[in-house]
């Protein structure tokens, strides 16, 4: 299969009216540990990431078991021009059972003010900067206080440490909730061919008629597209596999065009260290699905015709 050109001047993706910008494609920086990368190959990454348009680094407190954010923070302190290209997100609210704390008894949320604070200034200084461009809450506590949460949100944004907030896998009155007592730029939530929840639970509809962006993890499916033993995703792969080859596409390529192809914007995380497997994220981004091929992606994928 020829390989297209890959455009690297995407447009960046405003998350909300007024507000943050982040790129077309988000790099997920959750595995990071498992690349044994020394910091020389961490910052050529980081650097091959913004060549291709990707300057959005997603992360959270407790990726790697808490160790993410302090390899990405080396590169950044080798390489400290990166830091002015690049936008940093990071979530908290999870409790891990981990020996780097061990108080924490149970894995647990924890979305009180005092946490998020003391995360937020944890994650500032393992990534080695003074502000994240965007916090997220991780997942929904059944504890959570909507104003203690807003109040810690505007303190941080006081203080100029965060200059954005979002949340993560929350339900549409979660989000709108939170919403209404400080703004949010995000709800960062898993979505696939393999798990189109988002587009019938309210989610989707409810983003897009505030005018907000998701963000979306697992865009692959978790490698379950990839999967021959998986039966419900046979079908689905060779149907995308099928259009693919019919419009001298990469198969990732499709998928990630596939969700970008929605009207609230969805903007995909990769997961992959591998540079190859990011420009096929990217490449997704420079063509647009036909319509019926669109939903022969979602037949294959539901098992039956929308009506």
């Amino acid at each position: 299969m020829s390989q297209a050109p890959v455009e690297l001047s995407f447009p960046r993706i405003p998350t909300r009216e007024g507000g943050l910008e982040l790129s077309r494609i988000v790099a997920g920086m959750w595995r990071m540990t498992e690349w044994d990368m020394p910091v020389a190959a961490r910052v050529e990454f980081i650097e091959q990431c913004i060549a291709l348009g990707v300057t959005t680094f997603d992360h959270a407190d407790i990726y790697g078991g808490y160790g993410v954010e302090e390899l990405f923070g080396e590169a950044l302190r080798a390489q400290p021009s990166l830091r002015e290209r690049i936008e940093l997100v990071s979530k908290c609210g999870i409790k891990l059972l981990s020996s780097k704390h061990p108080g924490h008894t149970i894995q647990h949320y924890d979305t009180s003010a005092s946490h998020i604070m003391a995360s937020a200034e944890e994650s500032l200084r393992k990534l080695g900067t003074d502000r994240l461009d965007l916090l997220l809450i991780h997942r929904p506590d059944p504890l959570m206080e909507f104003d203690e949460i807003a109040a810690a949100f505007a303190r941080l944004k006081q203080d100029g440490k965060v200059l954005h907030f979002g949340v993560s896998n929350f339900t549409r009155h979660q989000f709108e909730s939170l919403n209404r007592r400080i703004p949010l730029c995000t709800n960062q939530v898993e979505f696939s061919p393999l798990h189109t929840a988002p587009m019938f639970d309210e989610t989707f509809d409810g983003l897009q008629d505030l005018g907000v962006a998701p963000m979306i993890w697992s865009p692959l499916g978790g490698g379950r597209l990839f999967d021959a033993s998986d039966e419900r995703g046979a079908a689905l792969r060779q149907t995308i596999q099928d259009i693919a080859n019919r419009i001298d596409q990469p198969f990732c390529s499709v998928v990630f065009a596939w969700i970008m192809r929605l009207p609230c914007r969805p903007i995909p995380l990769t997961g992959s260290g591998r540079i190859a497997a990011i420009r096929e994220a990217v490449l997704g981004a420079s063509f647009e699905l036909e319509r019926e091929d669109w939903f022969r992606i979602l037949r294959a994928a539901r098992g039956h015709e929308v009506a």
